[in-house]
């Protein structure tokens, strides 16, 4: 990454003004200005430009020169200590890094077929989670069972966007015969096809005079963050 530091520290070094050094690459004051600043950086023609200049490598204006600069000047034991410092404070970085954390309100222990779709489940028992991403989501609720494995996983939350059929493939939550389903659903004569991502299902049909119901469109599903 370009270093406009390292650009004006060496300019400094040489007392060369930044009217001169915009004369001797034929650009504008404003434009070496911005390169200073760190608003815009120069492009690999200007960069060996520069280099030319003040005298230095084009590597001179990378960000990590210094530092590569002075490790290779070090002996092997010092390499070292480098090293493990260097570690040692990612280490601690990484554990200190906070990360936002969202509530996600999932209906727990309640058939999607007790009422969803039809505003009951606004009254249903709920139980918190956390996940690190803010879904935008109508419904959310457990994934149970194996037979959408392995982009479904037992345990994960669902999260649908309330809705009726929308096209053909898309995974859906489906009410039919008093039970729930997050299937792939194929819309036919006499009902839906309902398909599993795990090939030791087979497909499932829910004829039209059984009244299926397709609560909603899976929009997406995640694991629960534990521990937050």
């Amino acid at each position: 990454m370009f270093s406009p530091e390292s650009l004006k520290k060496r300019r400094t070094e040489l007392k060369i003004s930044q009217a001169d050094m915009a004369r001797k690459l034929d650009i504008s004051r404003q434009s070496y200005f911005t390169w200073e600043s760190g608003k815009t950086k120069p492009n690999s023609h200007n960069i060996e430009k520069l280099a030319d200049i003040l005298g230095v490598s084009t590597g001179y204006f990378e960000s990590e020169h210094r530092i590569v600069e002075t490790y290779l000047k070090l002996n092997d034991i010092n390499r070292v200590k480098v090293e493990e410092y260097a570690e040692e404070l990612l280490t601690v970085q990484e554990e200190s890094k906070v990360v936002q954390l969202y509530s996600i309100k999932v209906i727990d222990d309640v058939e999607l077929s007790a009422g969803l779709g039809e505003s009951i489940y606004d009254e249903a028992d709920t139980v918190e989670v956390l996940s690190d991403t803010d879904y935008q989501y109508d419904i959310a609720t457990w994934i149970k069972g194996n037979s959408m494995e392995p982009t479904y996983v037992s345990g994960e939350v669902a999260l649908i966007r309330e809705g009726g059929f929308d096209y053909d493939g898309a995974v859906y939550a489906v009410v039919w015969n008093e039970r729930a389903y997050i299937k792939k659903v194929y819309l036919e004569e006499d009902g839906y096809r309902l398909v599993s991502l795990n090939p030791d299902y087979s497909d499932m049909f829910a004829y039209a005079e059984d009244n299926p119901r397709i609560v909603g469109k899976i929009i997406g599903h995640f694991m629960p963050v534990v521990g937050g």
